[in-house]
């Protein structure tokens, strides 16, 4: 954390010099590319220290300053559009101190003690536009860009749907409306199925889709997507013909454009401070994403009056909702059933933006997390999304709950087979006694199985497990590798069971010669990655390399492990006593073994050959891995540093030597930072591991 009453001035100079070069790096990437890598909390940060080095030293305030400049440059690929009125954006407050500021602030530039008007008005999380009118017939559509210019989206507006081409009322010769496009919940979750069902790209929030789907070069693409607009402003304009926000809003009503239905005139900070608490109370509920309201002087003269500072008005200002906590319904409590039995409850939640990213699901952990914070069906929650953590339930909102709200009743049946589930005594979590006859773990071990850092069987993926298991061609590892055998019998007499999968829908010739390839292929592999296959509970991709690089040989493991010798595991350093006994517990089942030894007469397993690169840089470094990676899965990047002698932690301490920072690091990020750790990227990481 910077000091910023104790910086020097050749510090404050380099601090700028970093800000200008992150935020206009950030800028870019929300603007440009419609992929946005910082987090909105993140990148306010950087503003107002930005903001607060330049207050103190203004002789240091840089001619690339973030602080004159809006949005950023338009790409090259779009025609540039000058705009007569800069289209400028909103200062940002936090809290209600920060709103009293606010208006203090106004009411001493007017020199006036009276009450002042507002119009608060939801800040909607899409992509600004601007759209030119002459004589009521559309001439040209604009992005905000750098503010000055903006990027030609006239035919992408013309292809969404009800965007009126001409206005059939009397309007001023020259009349520009301002406003947002945007993606519903609904439409954004439709469009992520549609891609995911198409294996295109997904989105991470309606804003980022909406911006993609109106910045395109082809506006056929425009058409296709499912995109909305509201107006909230005016820029050019030959004839004014209101006196306020409110009348402007009545104005374009009249005329048929869309505004938001929840805007609000308001007369005091306590109105405005409502207005924000309702709106932020509601908003799970509103069918479009916003992340927070915008207060706006409403008489015009007082507009003028007040005018502009570099980069913002006077008179309009941004209440942004927490970025990492939002309020949403819990509209029910799941039950998930784990592979290796455990039932862990799911919140099912109203769809919400939380931390930039709109989620409609959260952990609740355990039995004991629900009865803790009595957690009910129909409750309004606050939801808390830091970092990479997974959303989670932080509280409950009972001054909202209604009195026909039941506790929840956590299950002692399973949901998938009807088998007992118990409870160890010394666990929080509830077990599923049912094991491979229970559907839900006999299809998560199987996905476990096949998955890529298992035996990455490339053709097995979810969907073709669930429906192989569904149609009994695969109930078991071993069916995996009888499959070939099986859909091409011998003789005649086993042809009428032919499983003939080339006949499926979705499914010939080369997808079925494909996948048997795929399965043949697998069918030698390596020590490290036939014991992570296996699924035993708590053994992970770097478990199942430390075992490997112990026991050399599967034969040489299973046979300790089924003689029940703890002694060598437990002096594996990274091997406690708990992971040891469910270990030793895998190879008690009887079932675990005849799965095991049906496996052994269909495939190699290699000897664990000590390949350790001890030259590599970070041979003996502690490693922590933070945010999404682009190149490499999480448990691959583990199971590349563990090969090149790395040790794999999943916390920063002093101790740390790397931490490979992916997209939307989080909170190990800012700890490396603080703890002064080398910081790398995934691509410096790749560079460090090349064999």
């Amino acid at each position: 954390m910077i000091d910023i009453k104790n910086i020097s001035d050749e510090e404050a100079k380099k601090q700028l010099e970093y800000l200008a070069k992150e935020i206009e790096k950030a800028d870019i990437a929300y603007y440009q590319n419609d992929e946005p890598y910082l987090d909105d909390a993140s990148y306010d940060k950087l503003r107002r220290l930005n903001d607060a080095l330049e207050a103190k030293f203004p002789h240091l305030i840089r001619s690339d300053s973030p602080s004159k400049r809006v949005g950023a440059m338009v790409k090259s690929e779009f025609k540039k559009v000058e705009l007569s009125v800069p289209m400028l954006s909103l200062a940002d407050i936090f809290s209600k101190e920060e709103l009293q500021d606010f208006i203090l602030g106004i009411k001493r530039f007017l020199n006036s003690s009276a009450d002042i008007t507002f119009t608060s008005e939801p800040k909607m999380d899409g992509l600004s536009f601007s759209a030119l009118y002459t004589d009521g017939i559309f001439t040209r559509g604009s992005t905000r860009g750098d503010g000055k210019t903006g990027e030609d989206i006239t035919e992408n507006l013309k292809a969404i749907s009800g965007f009126p081409l001409y206005i059939d009322k009397d309007v001023p010769h020259i009349f520009e409306v301002r406003g947002e496009v945007f993606m519903s919940k609904q439409d954004f979750f439709n469009l992520n199925q549609k891609n995911e069902e198409e294996h295109k790209k997904t989105f991470a929030n309606p804003r980022n889709a909406a911006a993609g789907s109106l910045r395109q070069l082809d506006a056929r693409i425009t058409k296709e997507r499912r995109l909305s607009f509201l107006v909230y402003t005016w820029g050019e304009v030959s004839d004014i013909r209101w006196k306020s926000q409110e009348e402007f809003l009545d104005y374009v009503r009249g005329l048929g454009f869309p505004v938001n239905p929840y805007n609000k005139v308001c007369h005091n900070d306590k109105e405005l401070m409502d207005s924000f608490e309702n709106l932020m109370e509601t908003r799970a509920d509103l069918p479009y994403d916003i992340d927070g309201i915008v207060y706006k002087v409403n008489d015009l003269e007082l507009q003028k009056r007040l005018g502009f500072l570099t980069r913002t008005p006077r008179w309009a200002i941004a209440h942004k909702f927490p970025a990492e906590q939002a309020i949403t319904r819990l509209n029910n409590i799941r039950i998930q059933v784990g592979r290796t039995g455990a039932l862990t409850p799911v919140a099912d939640l109203e769809p919400i933006n939380v931390g930039g990213v709109l989620v409609s699901h959260a952990t609740l952990h355990n039995e004991d997390e629900i009865k803790r914070k009595d957690i009910r069906i129909g409750d309004m929650v606050i939801v808390q999304r830091a970092g990479d953590v997974i959303p989670q339930i932080v509280s409950v909102l009972k001054d909202k709950r209604t009195d026909a709200l039941l506790e929840f009743q956590f299950p002692t049946i399973c949901p998938e087979c009807g088998a007992h589930a118990i409870r160890e005594e010394d666990e929080a979590v509830r077990r599923c006694t049912g094991g491979l006859s229970c559907p839900a773990q006999a299809v998560e071990r199987l996905k476990h199985f096949v998955s890529r850092e298992a035996f990455n069987i490339e053709g097995l993926g979810d969907k073709v497990i669930e429906d192989f298991y569904k149609e009994g061609f695969i109930k078991t590892p071993y069916d995996i590798f009888t499959l070939e055998e099986r859909d091409a019998p011998a003789d005649l007499f086993s042809a009428a069971h032919s499983l003939n999968l080339e006949k499926r829908e979705g499914w010939g010739p080369k997808s079925v010669r494909k996948l048997f390839d795929a399965i043949n292929k697998s069918k030698t592999v390596s020590l490290q990655k036939f014991i992570y296959a296996l699924g035993i509970r708590q053994v992970g991709v770097a478990t199942s390399y430390l075992i490997a690089k112990h026991y050399h040989t599967f034969g040489a493991f299973m046979d300790a492990m089924v003689s029940q010798d703890l002694q060598l595991l437990v002096s594996i350093d990274g091997i406690g006593p708990a992971m040891a006994q469910d270990i030793v517990e895998f190879f008690k089942e009887k079932h675990n073994i005849d799965v095991i030894n049906k496996l052994l007469g269909v495939i190699t397993i290699e000897n664990f050959e000590d390949i350790t690169n001890t030259s590599s840089e970070i041979f003996g470094k502690t490693i922590v891995f933070t945010g999404t990676l682009t190149t490499l899965t999480r448990n691959e990047a583990k199971s590349k540093a563990l090969a090149f002698g790395a040790k794999v932690s999943g916390s920063v301490s002093a101790h740390t030597d790397y931490v490979v920072a992916g997209e939307n690091a989080g909170s190990k990020l800012a700890k490396a930072q603080e703890l002064g750790v080398k910081i790398i990227s995934e691509s410096e990481f790749n560079q460090l591991t090349l064999s």
